[in-house]
């Protein structure tokens, strides 16, 4: 689906560091000092689902397929960035064409760790990248508007349309993000092709040490206030511990160091089920004893285009969908006992696939 969420923040936060425990894919080079990474990295990231693991125990496939997203790991952002500062402009279109963004911000202190914004201020931090985005917005919206004044005045199509740029020009003006103005559906059209940095959904991760993983400490209890001001989530977790865990191949050594940390999971696993759903994904399965797997598809979507995910002849060709749902799955074990319970329905083309469906398509090309 090529859907992706880019890891942004301040130089030396953690950012590399959590990509290289993200991704499985590639590997971000990790290094103190400024503009380590400029070409942006990019991995694949298998998407932890218990649903996934749950069918195969039961269907004994002889291979099991987790759905992925994808993360991009950009280069830190510095104060000027929206001027062209630190290479600002690349790595301002960096962020332009990701879907989602990941921003990480350090809750720890170190002096061993290289910073130039002086006290570690996660507010602060957070400030300067929000002001850097707003700023580079604020040039793409006056330019819009600019363009589209000398029509306006004989057309009052492109008359609203300045109205909605008028909007979002006020409301960058006061030092907030356009994911925080409520625009219709209609008027979120409107700047559509502007691909405003501030209007993409944002995940917050806080870097914090190892003695506040589990309980979180001044630094991030500070930044999920004002996460929870906005209506976004926070994830706490040391970067360096998950990457860690990445690294290991080893099944039993993974879990004697989870217990040594009192680690259920890695917060890893939270971080990319919180960008999947951040990045309005759902998913369904397929069952059988060849495979089971998961598959990505956009909230809404109806059973024809989830059918295009696996092979476009599928959605071409659609004809019916068999669909059982994961819980009467769960409690039948089979397809043959949902089908004899009568839990296998048959579903056309405007049915709307719900997040978790086990289906099999039936086409015709």
């Amino acid at each position: 689906m090529a859907l992706q969420a880019g890891i942004v923040g301040l130089p030396n936060v953690g950012k590399s560091t959590l990509f290289n425990a993200v991704s499985n894919s590639a590997k971000a080079q990790a290094s103190n000092y400024r503009f380590c990474t400029i070409e942006p990295n990019v991995g694949l990231v298998d998407v932890p689902d218990e649903r996934l693991d749950k069918l195969a125990e039961l269907v004994q496939p002889l291979r099991t397929v987790p759905t992925q997203i994808e993360i991009v790991d950009i280069a830190g952002l510095v104060r000027g960035a929206s001027k062209g500062e630190g290479l600002g402009n690349k790595f301002l279109a960096n962020i332009r064409e990701v879907d989602a963004i990941i921003h990480v911000i350090r809750c720890f202190e170190d002096e061993n760790i290289l910073r130039e914004e002086g006290p570690i201020n996660p507010i602060g931090d957070k400030e300067i990248i929000d002001t850097e985005l707003q700023l580079k917005d604020l040039e793409s919206v006056e330019k819009q508007i600019q363009k589209k004044e000398k029509q306006a005045k004989s057309d009052p199509k492109v008359r609203d349309e300045v109205a909605v740029l008028q909007r979002c020009k006020a409301h960058l003006e006061q030092g907030k993000s356009i994911r925080s103005l409520d625009l219709s559906k209609e008027e979120k059209a409107v700047i559509a092709d502007l691909f405003l940095l501030t209007e993409k959904p944002v995940l917050y991760v806080a870097n914090v040490d190892e003695p506040s993983m589990h309980t979180g400490n001044k630094f991030s209890e500070a930044l999920k206030k004002v996460a929870d001001d906005e209506g976004a989530e926070m994830i706490v977790m040391n970067n360096s511990i998950e990457a860690q865990i990445a690294e290991m191949e080893d099944a039993d050594d993974k879990a004697m160091f989870m217990e040594e940390y009192q680690m259920k999971e890695p917060a890893l696993n939270r971080l990319i089920r919180s960008t999947y759903k951040l990045l309005g994904l759902k998913t369904y399965f397929t069952a059988g004893v060849q495979e089971v797997r998961a598959w990505t598809f956009h909230n809404g979507w109806k059973a024809p285009q989830c059918a295009g995910v696996i092979h476009s002849d599928f959605e071409k060709g659609f004809i019916k969908a068999e669909v059982i749902s994961y819980e009467d799955f769960m409690q039948y074990k089979s397809e043959a006992a949902c089908r004899e319970a009568g839990k296998l329905r048959i579903e056309g083309k405007e049915y709307i696939v719900q997040d978790g469906d086990i289906m099999h398509f039936r086409f015709n090309v």
